[in-house]
């Protein structure tokens, strides 16, 4: 160790919100170069490394074949996929000397898919499937959260080219199974969902979530083995809950509520659960002003308004368009009378004599009544998940958990092959569109995650397959240094030794120890200067034993 490369920090840096940002730079890791941009040290780059080659040997055995492409990509790719300006501002573009325009690659769908085009004619020569790492780069607008989060990542991604759907199946489930085994092998708990496709496109998809309370995503799983994002779960809400009693239909009538305008403050004015309330909300879209609406208890989900209305993007509307849609200012908007497209959540097309806007200042409509009273363009299922909603598949509960994606499977059909003329001649002389599949792994963020996962109070906890080292050998006086060495040299023919040989006093080593969080620590000191033996703590359970040196490599376990 006082050979090595490794500064650590007594202190948490200021900008770092979450535990295995602070935990990578206080431990020397990483160290930050500018805004979501970081430089990986040597014990950084030891658990990537190991990530990585547990990547690599499961991608192998499923037949995957390694390259590396160019992340300098020009347009003209980008624009005969369509993605150029689909992409966005974080799509990082630049200028050659000669004035033509490139990007650095956030995918390599477009590289690969030429690659293969332009190699692969006869469907003798499919299935092809070929992987690369490779920095990627995405101008994120607030990039945060260390590596978790930044314009350059590390990333392990592959591309599979089949024939025909069948294959591309088969190619997806070598590629789930793969990942699956990667990720328990790294030692995580994870959760599998199903997920949107988004920018990448493509038929179906799914992430692979490690379970953490910093997740920046919101998934559902059930015990039964379905998982979902929250945005694409399927469910149905609790037993019984459908629970409104049949009711005469009332007159529509209007109501003065002046200064309410919250679902919370207008029942209680008018002494009505939430329930009974249509939510009323006004979105800017690119296809012009739409309304969406849900139950007053339940919450909408944008994500899931942005599918229906086919729109590109959507943002909740300023007052003036409030107003100028439904004649009254926010908090006031209902359904009756609309003459904008209205979605609506299935569950609110059931509430009998219901209260809404009135589409004036200071007044709300009640015993609303659908079909009588409104009518909408479209509906289906816009709320969001909540606790206590059961699972479409067993009727069970489904958990609502927070995960952080560390990889993501995506079977993209002919999109690209498509739009980018990646054909085969099949066995009857037919020229046919290859059958595509795209798989990512972000390398850096596993890591990443994995602290997220597996920390204490004191620092990492690291699981053995990817720690960056396996034992932290804490030498605690010079008297020792013969045995210390003795030990390293005996040690390090079956395990990575990280020898803390420095000058420092035992306070410093032990904490050094606890924040790097190798598996397990060998200390000499006052136990060996006494009686011979060693002591040897697990870093996760705190477990002491106490050994005598001799065999000392056959007795310990990782």
């Amino acid at each position: 160790m006082s050979e090595y490369f490794l500064p650590t920090l007594k202190e948490d840096p200021r900008e770092a919100e979450i535990p295995s940002h602070k935990l990578m730079i206080r431990s020397g890791m990483i160290r930050k170069l500018a805004s979501g941009v970081y430089e990986f040290l040597p014990l950084g780059w030891r658990t990537v490394r190991k990530i990585e080659e547990i990547i690599r040997e499961e991608l192998d055995a499923a037949g995957a074949q390694e390259i590396v492409m160019s992340a300098m990509q020009p347009r003209s790719l980008w624009e005969e996929s369509g993605r150029w300006d689909l992409y966005g501002p974080e799509l990082m573009r630049l200028k050659d000397r000669g004035g033509r325009e490139f990007c650095l690659g956030p995918t390599h769908e477009e590289v690969v898919t030429k690659i293969v085009s332009e190699n692969v004619r006869s469907y003798k020569q499919l299935p092809v499937t070929l992987y690369q790492f490779q920095m990627k780069f995405r101008d994120e607008i607030r990039p945060r959260f260390g590596v978790m989060r930044a314009r350059e990542f590390y990333m392990k991604d592959s591309y599979s080219f089949d024939a025909d759907l069948e294959g591309c199946r088969s190619s997806y489930d070598l590629h789930f199974k793969a990942y699956k085994r990667i990720f328990e092998r790294c030692g995580l708990e994870f959760a599998v969902v199903e997920a949107d496709t988004g920018n990448i496109g493509g038929e179906f998809s799914h992430e692979f979530m490690v379970l953490a309370s910093t997740g920046e995503e919101e998934v559902a799983v059930c015990s039964c083995g379905y998982g979902a994002s929250s945005s694409m779960a399927g469910f149905k809400g609790p037993e019984g809950e459908p629970g409104f009693p049949e009711e005469e239909e009332k007159p529509l009538q209007e109501v003065h509520t002046p200064g309410v305008t919250t679902v919370q403050e207008v029942s209680g004015f008018l002494s009505e659960k939430p329930r009974k309330f249509i939510k009323t909300l006004i979105f800017d879209s690119d296809k012009g002003p739409v309304a969406a609406l849900v139950r007053g208890d339940h919450e909408l989900c944008q994500d899931k308004l942005l599918s229906a209305s086919g729109a590109k993007w959507l943002n909740l509307a300023e007052p003036e368009t409030v107003k100028a849609v439904t004649g009254g200012p926010p908090g006031f908007s209902g359904p009756c009378g609309a003459k904008i497209p209205v979605f609506a959540d299935e569950e609110v097309l059931a509430v009998q004599n219901a209260v809404s806007g009135a589409g004036k200042k200071d007044y709300h409509l009640i015993n609303i009544n659908f079909p009588r009273d409104y009518t909408v363009s479209w509906k289906g299922r816009l709320r969001k998940l909540q606790q206590g909603d059961l699972c479409l598949k067993c009727g069970g509960e489904l958990k609502i958990m927070r995960g952080i994606e560390v990889g993501h499977t995506f079977l993209l059909g002919t999109k690209y092959s498509s739009a980018m003329g990646a054909r085969f001649v099949d066995k009857d002389g037919r020229e046919k569109d290859m059958i595509m599949g795209c798989y990512g792994i972000g390398v850096t963020r596993v890591a990443a995650a994995t602290i997220e996962q597996n920390h204490d109070s004191d620092g990492i906890i690291w699981p053995a397959a990817i720690a960056p080292f396996e034992i932290s050998l804490i030498q605690l006086s010079g008297d020792t240094e013969d045995i210390c060495r003795s030990l390293y040299e005996k040690l390090s023919e079956k395990y990575e030794v990280l020898w803390d040989d420095r000058d420092e006093s035992p306070g410093v080593k032990f904490k050094d120890a606890q924040l790097l969080g190798l598996p397990v620590q060998i200390i000499v000191g006052k136990s060996y200067m006494k009686d011979g033996k060693l002591e040897v703590v697990c870093r996760r359970s705190g477990k002491k034993e106490y050994l005598s040196p001799e065999g000392i490599e056959e007795k310990i376990s990782i």
